[in-house]
């Protein structure tokens, strides 16, 4: 498996990678119709077109040469000293073989000046939850709409220090 940058071509997969991983994690949660309008806007073409474009970001896949296993999304805030997390996500059944590590650490390197990584994670997806705290990350706040201003979905926020900053 290796990291690269998404390209235009990769979308079509990273799309499917996401429907896939966003009904096997919530439809136990919100129900198959909530998580298939969230997919709709969330992960739509132009949704994943602006985030290639999107200035301070970068946007990865792991890939084995076959399919795409993974991605992950983030961008640069507070004056570029905190990585914000906005999607990091495997395919099911790809988890557990460390490819979220992977695209983690990778997407740390991607923001030099950055000292700690910050993402808001839904506390009923216990995978997540657990692969966070395996990784460093400690429960920081919440916030009564996770991922936008308006989607009404209650997170926990996380945090951690990249391991590498002074």
């Amino acid at each position: 498996m290796f990291v690269r940058t998404v390209s235009k071509r990769d979308l079509k997969a990273v799309q499917a990678l996401l429907a896939e991983t966003w009904h096997a994690t919530y439809d136990s949660i919100y129900g198959e119709a909530r998580v298939n309008e969230i997919i709709a806007e969330w992960h739509s073409m132009a949704a994943l077109e602006a985030q290639l474009e999107s200035p301070l970001s970068e946007f990865l896949v792991a890939d084995d040469g076959t399919q795409i296993g993974g991605v992950v999304y983030a961008t640069a805030i507070d004056e570029g000293k905190t990585v914000m997390l906005h999607q990091l996500y495997v395919r099911p059944d790809s988890q557990g073989r460390g490819i979220g590590g992977l695209l983690l650490d990778e997407i740390e390197g991607c923001f030099p000046d950055a000292d700690k990584v910050r993402l808001e994670v839904e506390e009923a997806n216990a995978k997540a939850v657990t692969f966070y705290l395996a990784q460093g990350f400690a429960k920081v706040g919440q916030t009564p709409s996770c991922g936008r201003p308006d989607s009404g979905i209650p997170a926990d926020i996380y945090e951690r220090p990249i391991m590498w900053a002074d």
